[in-house]
C-alpha cells in the first residue's frame, strides 16, 4: 500500500507560504530602490518543487508522483546585455564629443568673433591707420603715433590669442593626467572597485549565492568608466570579469587583478585612440593634434601679416622692417619694430611721401584677413561638427536610457499588482495550511471519541 505522509499536505502549503513571502520580499526590495542609481529590477523566479514519487507496498516500483508544491529556484535581475553594450558605445562617443566641444568652445569664446576686441576687427583698423597715415604722412604726425599703437594693440591680441590656445592644450593635458594618474586618478580608483567587486561576487557565486545589487554596482561602474574610453568585457563564468579598456594592451581588470598604469592612444604605427573623453583629450593637445593645428594656423596669419607689410615697408630689406618674429614662432613672437619716428610712409626722401603707406594700407581684404578669416571659420565648424555630434550622441545616449529603464527600471504600477498577486497567494497558502491543521487535529485529538 502506498506509504504517504499524513502531514504531507503542510508541507506543501509551508513551501508555497515560504515561496510567496520570498516574492513579496522582492517586490519591496524593487520598491525601495525605485529611484536608486544603477539598480535593476529583480524577480523571484518559482518553479514547481521535486515531486514524491509513490511506490507499491513492496517498493519495487512507482506508481505515482505527487506535486509538493513550489519553491523558488533563483532571483533574476531583468537586464539586457545588449542594451549594455549599446549604452557604453554611445556613452563612449558621447564623452569624445563633449570634452571636443568643450574645449573649442572655450577657443572659440577666446576668439571674441565677431566683436571689436577680435582681430579681425584689429586688423581693419590697423589698414585704416596707414590710411589714415597716407593722409597726414609728415613727421611728428598724430596719424604715425596712432598707427604704432595701433599695431601694438593687434600684435598684442595675436599673442594673447596664441597663448590662450597653448593654455587650452594645458588645460587639455592636465585634465588627461589627472584622469589616468595612478593611484588617485579616475580610472585607477574605478579599476579598483571594479577588482574589489570581482572578487565579492566571485566569492559569493562560489556559495551558491546570486550577489545581484553587487552585480548592479559593478554594471554602474562600468557605465561610468566607458564615458572615459571603449570599454568591453570577458565573462570568465565564475561571476568574475575580464575588463578591456581603451586600447590598452592588458585588460584595465583580469580577474581581480588591476593592470594599472598602462600605455593608452598609443601613436604606433598605426595609431590607436582610447576613444571617450580621454581620448578626445590626447587629440587636443598631442603633437599635431587639434590645438597644435590651430596655433599653426595662427602663425601662418601672423606670418603673412607681417611679410606682407615688412615687404612694403622696407624693400629690398637694407631698412628697417615694421613687425618682427621668431621663424616657426611667429604668433607668440611677433612685435612692432619701430617707433612712430621710425615709420616709413615713402619710398622717397620727401616728407610727404606717402606711396608705401598707400600701398600698405590696400593691403586691406588681401591674403591676411583671408587667412584669419578661414582660421576663424574653421574654428566655427569644428565647434558646430561638435555639437551636432554631441547633441546626436546625446540624443541616442537618452534612446538607450530609456529602453534600459523600460526593461530593468521599476514600475511602480507592475510592483503593486504584483504585491497584491503574492499577498493574495499567501494568504490562500495560509488557508490551506488551516484547513490542512484544522483535519490534522480531527485526526489527531478526535478519532475514536464516541459522541464529539
Amino acid at each position: 500500500m502506498p506509504n504517504i505522509s499524513t502531514f504531507f499536505g503542510l508541507e506543501t502549503t509551508l513551501r508555497a507560504l515560504l515561496a510567496n513571502q520570498a516574492a513579496l520580499d522582492t517586490t519591496g526590495h524593487n520598491i525601495s530602490n525605485a529611484n536608486t542609481d544603477g539598480y535593476t529590477r529583480q524577480t523571484a523566479v518559482m518553479g514547481a518543487s521535486d515531486s514524491l514519487q509513490v511506490t507499491d507496498g513492496t517498493r519495487q516500483s512507482t506508481i505515482a508522483s505527487i506535486g509538493t508544491g513550489v519553491q523558488i529556484q533563483a532571483y533574476q535581475r531583468v537586464r539586457d546585455q545588449f542594451l549594455d553594450l549599446q549604452y557604453r558605445a554611445q556613452n563612449m562617443v558621447l564623452g569624445q564629443q563633449t570634452a571636443t566641444g568643450n574645449a573649442l568652445d572655450q577657443i572659440q569664446t577666446a576668439l571674441a568673433e565677431p566683436g571689436e576686441n577680435g582681430i579681425s576687427s584689429l586688423l581693419d583698423q590697423f589698414w585704416k591707420s596707414w590710411s589714415d597715415v597716407a593722409n597726414d604722412p609728415k613727421p611728428g604726425s598724430a596719424s604715425r603715433t596712432a598707427l604704432v599703437e595701433q599695431a601694438k594693440t593687434l600684435t598684442t591680441s595675436i599673442q594673447g590669442l596664441y597663448s590662450r590656445l597653448t593654455s587650452a592644450s594645458s588645460d587639455a593635458q592636465g585634465q588627461y593626467n589627472s584622469l589616468i594618474a595612478s593611484p588617485n586618478g579616475e580610472v585607477a580608483q574605478d579599476a579598483q572597485e571594479l577588482a574589489n567587486l570581482n572578487q565579492a561576487i566571485k566569492r559569493a557565486v562560489a556559495t551558491g549565492d546570486t550577489p545581484n545589487d553587487l552585480m548592479d554596482r559593478r554594471d554602474l561602474v562600468l557605465d561610468k568608466l566607458s564615458g572615459l574610453g571603449q570599454v568591453s568585457i570577458t565573462d570568465l563564468g565564475n561571476g568574475s570579469l575580464n575588463i578591456s579598456f581603451g586600447d590598452a594592451a592588458s585588460p584595465l581588470v583580469a580577474d581581480t587583478t588591476v593592470n594599472w598604469p598602462q600605455s593608452i592612444n598609443n601613436a604606433g604605427p598605426p595609431p590607436t585612440s582610447a576613444g571617450g573623453q580621454l581620448g578626445a583629450l590626447y587629440d587636443l593637445f598631442k603633437a599635431g593634434g587639434t590645438i597644435e593645428s590651430l596655433q599653426t594656423g595662427l602663425n601662418a596669419v601672423a606670418k603673412d601679416l607681417a611679410d606682407k607689410v615688412n615687404a612694403l615697408h622696407n624693400p629690398g630689406g637694407s631698412g628697417t622692417d615694421f613687425f618682427s618674429y621668431t621663424s616657426g614662432a611667429e604668433a607668440s613672437t611677433i612685435a612692432v619694430n619701430v617707433t612712430a619716428a621710425g615709420v616709413r610712409t615713402g619710398t622717397g626722401s620727401a616728407a610727404e611721401e606717402n606711396d608705401i603707406a598707400r600701398s600698405i594700407a590696400s593691403l586691406a581684404g588681401g591674403t591676411t584677413d583671408k587667412l584669419y578669416s578661414s582660421f576663424v571659420t574653421g574654428i566655427g565648424s569644428m565647434v558646430q561638427n561638435a555639437q551636432r555630434q554631441q547633441a546626436s550622441s546625446q540624443a541616442l545616449v537618452n534612446s538607450v536610457t530609456s529602453q534600459r529603464a523600460s526593461t530593468s527600471g521599476v514600475s511602480m504600477d507592475e510592483e503593486m499588482t504584483n504585491m497584491i498577486k503574492f499577498q493574495r497567494a499567501y494568504q490562500a497558502a495560509a488557508r490551506a495550511m488551516s484547513t490542512m491543521d484544522d483535519m490534522l487535529d480531527i485526526v489527531i485529538n478526535r478519532t475514536g471519541r464516541v459522541g464529539l
